[in-house]
């Protein structure tokens, strides 16, 4: 008997719209296949400005974009089918060219952050996973070395504990990662002691957390480096255990980093050289095994499907998969191209 065949499977990908400088019109639906990797456009299914991060409710069907324009937004749609996206809301995060946004645990807020403003948002999220009342704006005050990037606050990231706990926002301007607990009943921010500071100049961007839940790496958007942290408790105090480059090439501005599911892995997207680092995390630091050219430019974010890693590349226009050698992690000579305009952000679509 023959095995049964894989089903096909979907990615959201989002993009820049003209409203930021992009060419996109907003999120696509992509059909990929599992054997091969190979993808397949269905086309724009939800119109919206600048959708450049997209995030998913815990627990339903129901999809969240940033729009990173200058008067901020968060959109929300139901997802009742591969190319059926219902709106859902959309709300003003507060602040200019929000970037990054995730649900917290339970699924009753979002929170949002706005990069010009370097401001953290909370909306209130319906039992059907609505978009509600803002119920918090909180800012981010200071700067860093750097005067060109670092004149002021920059929030750049939200992650919260899939086990509930703090909340960590990444901060490039200040060069910190702060902690929030955010109240239940409320929907209010409650910072959680002082800000954690990362290296001077490091401009912290995103934050990657391990499966053990006890290890995060936090990469630097402008030194190029991943430090290793590890996390105590709840809270969230995070421990440095040391810090490794991104790449063996000069001119890097990292974006994405992210954990393989096994553990055993760590990427890095690295814009500027225009490639991909792959580290083996069986030690305290990163250890640094590989760095591959992602068949594109800019590689905004990368998102870890199965066994394949598939990159934004903003500014060559297109999807570039790669499948990931199970034994030694790294990923291959790219096996599929899918042409769509400014690409930022790659979702898969979740099984619920």
């Amino acid at each position: 008997m023959s095995p049964p065949t894989a089903q096909p499977e979907l990615l959201y990908v989002g993009c820049y719209t003209p409203d930021s400088g992009g060419e996109g019109a907003g999120i696509t639906a992509v059909r990929r296949d599992p054997a091969t990797g190979l993808l397949e456009s269905l086309g724009v299914v939800a119109r919206t400005p600048s959708p450049s991060f997209l995030a998913w409710h815990p627990t339903l069907p129901v999809l969240y974009a940033v729009n990173e324009v200058e008067e901020g937004g968060v959109s929300a749609w139901a997802v009742d089918g591969e190319t059926d996206l219902r709106p859902l809301g959309q709300g003003s995060t507060g602040g200019m060219h929000p970037c990054h946004l995730a649900v917290a645990p339970g699924g009753g807020y979002l929170v949002s952050v706005n990069y010009s403003s370097g401001s953290v948002a909370v909306h209130r999220l319906g039992d059907d996973g609505a978009l509600g009342e803002r119920t918090d704006l909180l800012a981010h005050e200071g700067a860093g070395p750097d005067p060109k990037r670092q004149e002021r606050a920059h929030a750049h990231m939200a992650s919260p504990n899939p086990g509930g706990g703090a909340i960590l926002v990444v901060d490039l301007g200040t060069d910190s990662v702060y902690r929030y607990e955010l109240e239940a009943a409320t929907g209010r921010l409650v910072p959680l002691g002082p800000r954690i500071h990362a290296h001077a100049g490091s401009g912290p961007r995103h934050l990657a957390r391990h499966p053990d839940g006890r290890r995060a790496y936090l990469v630097g958007e402008l030194d190029a480096t991943v430090t290793a942290y590890d996390i105590e408790g709840g809270a969230g105090v995070l421990h440095e255990r040391g810090r490794v480059a991104t790449t063996r090439l000069t001119g890097a501005q990292p974006s994405e980093i992210a954990v393989r599911a096994d553990g055993r892995f760590l990427y890095v997207a690295n814009r500027g050289t225009d490639t991909i680092s792959a580290f083996a995390l069986d030690g305290d630091v990163p250890v640094y095994l590989a760095e591959i050219p992602t068949g594109g430019r800019w590689p905004r974010h990368f998102a870890l499907v199965g066994d394949h890693l598939y990159v934004a590349n903003e500014r060559s226009h297109a999807v570039v998969g790669f499948h990931l050698d199970a034994d030694s992690g790294v990923p291959q000579e790219p096996g599929s191209v899918l042409e769509l305009p400014s690409p930022t952000c790659v979702l898969p679509a979740k099984s619920l």
